[in-house]
């Protein structure tokens, strides 16, 4: 089981495929494996060498339960960590949701280990709030309702992400989620990082206008899945993929 160290803790991931190196990078409640599981590693490892990573908190790594363990700058760490433990300079990175806004972390904090950025549905410029709140409005909840809850019982919905959670340290999901909830856009950082980024959400995703808007403003490229809320933005594999790997194919 390969194994990188950040800061003190282990960061497990897999390996497979050959090719031009892909991290894959999950969402909260979310582990590596959940990307083969989904439909996505065994399409992206017949030309990429696949890097997928259980974040913090998550699948087989550590499960610290400090806030701290989880800020940008540690989940920065984590990644350089596993690229320098494969022994890959540079990577082309996909991540969904919370994997997504690790990604515009380490294009804005280490840009020169990246080749491409491919990020899913989340917002680049008013980050996790501008969603929240919006469903809160939706579902007609108080403002100061824990949305930690309502998300973990979303995530239940799917029973995959159930038996995550399950067996599970859930003080560790909500250190993690409590720096997920906190941590900023990143959209002038990202705008002038340099790295080639491919942006895409769910229409019925409330990120999804954000992203559109940052994505016009900034010449990025942004593809729209009809329909699709934020969890069919991951579920809907076949017509991501049909949009991402021709942006990989370019990386190098």
């Amino acid at each position: 089981m390969p194994v990188a160290r950040s800061n003190g803790y282990k960061v497990h991931y897999e390996v497979s495929g050959d090719g031009d190196p892909l991290v894959l990078h999950p969402g909260m409640f979310q582990d590596g494996a959940h990307w083969a599981h989904s439909g996505y590693t065994a399409v992206l490892a017949a030309n990429h060498t696949v890097i997928a990573i259980d974040p913090l908190g998550l699948g087989d790594s550590d499960a610290p339960h400090e806030v701290e363990a989880y800020t940008l700058s540690r989940r920065v760490d984590y990644v350089t960590a596993v690229l320098d433990d494969v022994g890959v300079a540079r990577a082309a990175f996909w991540g969904y949701s919370l994997g997504a806004m690790t990604g515009y972390a380490v294009a804005a904090y280490a840009p020169e280990r990246l080749t491409r950025l491919v990020a899913g549905a989340f917002d680049p410029i008013g980050g996790f709030r501008s969603a929240v709140d919006q469903a809160i409005r939706t579902l007609g909840l108080p403002g100061d309702v824990d949305a930690y809850e309502i998300m973990k019982q979303g995530a239940c919905a799917d029973p995959y992400q159930a038996a995550l959670i399950g067996a599970g340290d859930r003080a560790a999901f909500r250190a993690n989620y409590d720096a997920f909830a906190r941590q900023p856009g990143l959209h002038a950082e990202l705008a002038s990082a340099g790295v080639p980024t491919l942006m895409y959400a769910g229409t019925a995703d409330p990120w999804h206008e954000p992203m559109r808007a940052f994505a016009a403003s900034t010449g990025i490229e942004f593809f729209s899945i009809p329909g699709a809320d934020h969890k069919g933005g991951w579920d809907r594999s076949a017509e991501v993929l049909t949009r991402a790997l021709p942006f990989l194919a370019l990386a190098g």
